[in-house]
């Protein structure tokens, strides 16, 4: 009785994930919305990221170090985690599920949970933030235009994008405690 209960539950989140999925991918069909999250999307891929540190570096000299191999080190871990939860739940993009679904961008690997694109995001955000707080207005659009463009774009579903958030959060606040 509860195993069937359960297994409703999971199947009406799913239901729900694919239908919010697919309604905020049709936004992908304006060409305007298509190309810049294309561009966010892209930048996301660490380009962002690596400007944000050498800037630091650039401005703030050695006391810039430490909080850009904080980033650096962060960046490591969140990429093995990723990596290996993707090859432990093998979860189809939605673009190969539901044909309504439109690939607006090019994904970077074939499953999609967790989006390591959030992960990252979220994660460098809050070491960045942690010792840089006057980049708020920067990062944190930012941040959340990466994790919205990845269901835009068709690469994820929204429920890959929060998890890729919290997984991201975690790896960064326990960082903290090793620094």
């Amino acid at each position: 009785m509860q195993n069937r209960i359960l297994t409703h539950y999971l199947q009406r989140i799913g239901a729900l994930d694919s239908a919010l999925c697919i309604k905020v991918n049709r936004s992908s069909h304006y060409r305007l919305v298509r190309w810049s999250f294309r561009i966010v999307s892209r930048l996301g891929d660490g380009m962002f990221w690596y400007a944000v540190m050498l800037g630091i570096v650039m401005t703030q000299g050695q006391a810039g170090v430490l909080p850009c191999l904080h980033m650096i080190a962060v960046g490591l871990v969140g990429t093995l985690i990723y990596k290996w939860l993707k090859g432990k739940t093998l979860r189809p993009r939605p673009y190969e599920v539901h044909q309504d679904i439109w690939l607006a961008g090019k994904p970077l690997d074939k499953f999609s949970f967790p989006s390591g694109h959030t992960l990252h995001a979220v994660a460098f955000s809050m070491v960045a933030l942690a010792y840089y707080p006057e980049l708020s207005m920067l990062i944190l659009p930012f941040a959340v235009l990466v994790a919205m463009s990845r269901v835009v774009l068709g690469l994820h579903y929204p429920s890959d994008v929060l998890a890729g958030a919290t997984i991201g959060a975690l790896i960064a606040s326990i960082s903290f405690l090793f620094v």
